[in-house]
């Protein structure tokens, strides 16, 4: 038993003690829970020799996080929260991939946390895809596997694929750069192109990413074999082992990742407009199954395209329709330009109101809360359930 002087700032007057109280020998003093009532009562425990186990002390910091955690997920029940928290975790649980307990099934209770956001508002899961202006860089990497993970989902359901190797798809974009995140955090936010180091680092990572991931207990074959195919291309011109021959699902995996990237910021470069992601895409794919299938999942006007309609009115698509030229349109300046304080919804099927134009100067949107075109987006009491299970549920770092 290692044990450390009690320390006296940690003591809260009137407040049930978080852990035993010893004398230098070990003997118990004060149980947990016992409430030291008064500053005397205080100086008088200290003055004789009070001392606390170090690994009550750990059980006790770790017992308030968590609790501060799921307090925080319970007082925010807004799914453009959920989201945002969502992408912590998934940090903290692939950070600790090699302590975790069962790192397969955290990982499959995480995703189905996911595939529950999504469905509960598909639009608001493009939006987030698409509008990432104000998001943390250093945070790249997490949320670009959310991100991918989320096109992955809808792409191999768009396809007609069976759900285990959607799912399959889907945790192969959340774990493909493992071992890598701070990297792509690095490199989001350099103003200079890609160092030589990070150069190697980046050939090499899709074989560390399936060797951190068999130790950690991944067995699924199409799991692993779209980690380590992701970059492989079938003119054999991809890395790191040069295929000819590449799965279906690492197409499909590619595809997703290099499609979020385009249209992700970095300090080097803006990122691309989805219209013109999407036609680099088709060219490429020759217009083949996958990009067919981007196409009508984000049609011509994805949700959180910057438009300008034919009344002069801007705003952003909130909505997609049946056609892809004619979402739903959230108006955030009048005729004139000028912003209004009220928005209001615009069918862009009717041609008063048609899209005409995607602005390239986006200072208007730059600070855009997504609540002012979506709502509050209120979440359901078993999305806020799952997401404060997931906080606890998720084992902490080895200390």
């Amino acid at each position: 038993m290692k044990m450390l002087p009690l320390p006296r700032a940690k003591v809260e007057l009137e407040r049930p003690l978080p852990w035993n109280v010893r004398d230098a020998h070990g003997r118990l003093l004060l149980s947990k829970g016992h409430v030291v009532a008064s500053e005397e009562q205080l100086d008088a425990l200290l003055e004789r020799g009070a001392f606390v186990d170090v690994e009550e002390i750990k059980a006790a910091a770790l017992a308030q996080v968590k609790t501060e955690r799921a307090r925080d997920v319970l007082a925010a029940p807004n799914l453009f929260e959920l989201w945002n928290q969502a992408t912590v975790v998934l940090k903290r649980l692939l950070d600790t991939l090699d302590v975790q307990v069962d790192f397969p099934g955290q990982l499959d209770g995480f995703l189905r946390h996911l595939e529950a956001l999504l469905a509960s508002n598909p639009e608001i899961a493009l939006y987030r895809c698409l509008r990432q202006e104000g998001v943390k860089l250093f945070y790249y990497g997490y949320l670009h596997a959310i991100h991918t993970a989320t096109v992955g989902l809808l792409l191999g359901r768009q396809l007609g694929w069976p759900e285990a190797r959607v799912r399959s798809l889907a945790k192969a974009a959340l774990t493909m750069n493992v071992g890598i995140h701070d990297l792509q955090g690095e490199m989001a936010t350099q103003d200079v192109p890609m160092r030589d180091r990070q150069r190697a680092a980046i050939q090499a990572h899709p074989q560390k990413a399936v060797a951190l991931l068999q130790q950690a207990g991944v067995s699924d074959a199409d799991w692993l074999a779209a980690v380590a195919q992701h970059h492989e291309r079938a003119d054999g011109s991809g890395y790191p082992q040069g295929l000819t021959e590449v799965a279906d699902i690492a197409v499909a995996l590619r595809v997703a990742d290099v499609f979020m990237a385009k249209i992700s910021p970095r300090v080097l470069r803006a990122p691309l407009s989805s219209q013109e992601a999407i036609r680099q895409l088709y060219r490429e794919d020759k217009g083949g199954p996958i990009s067919t299938a981007v196409v009508k999942i984000f049609g011509l006007y994805p949700p959180g395209e910057f438009v300008r309609l034919a009344s002069g009115e801007y705003g952003l698509v909130v909505q997609r329709s049946s056609h892809a030229k004619t979402p739903w349109v959230a108006v955030i300046t009048d005729g004139q330009g000028r912003p209004v304080p009220k928005t209001e919804r615009r069918d862009s099927a009717q041609p008063s109101h048609a899209i005409v134009d995607t602005p390239a100067d986006r200072r208007l949107i730059a600070r855009l809360a997504p609540e002012r075109l979506f709502g509050y987006a209120s979440a359901s009491p078993e999305l806020v359930a799952r997401a404060a299970a997931l906080h606890q549920g998720i084992e902490e770092p080895k200390v």
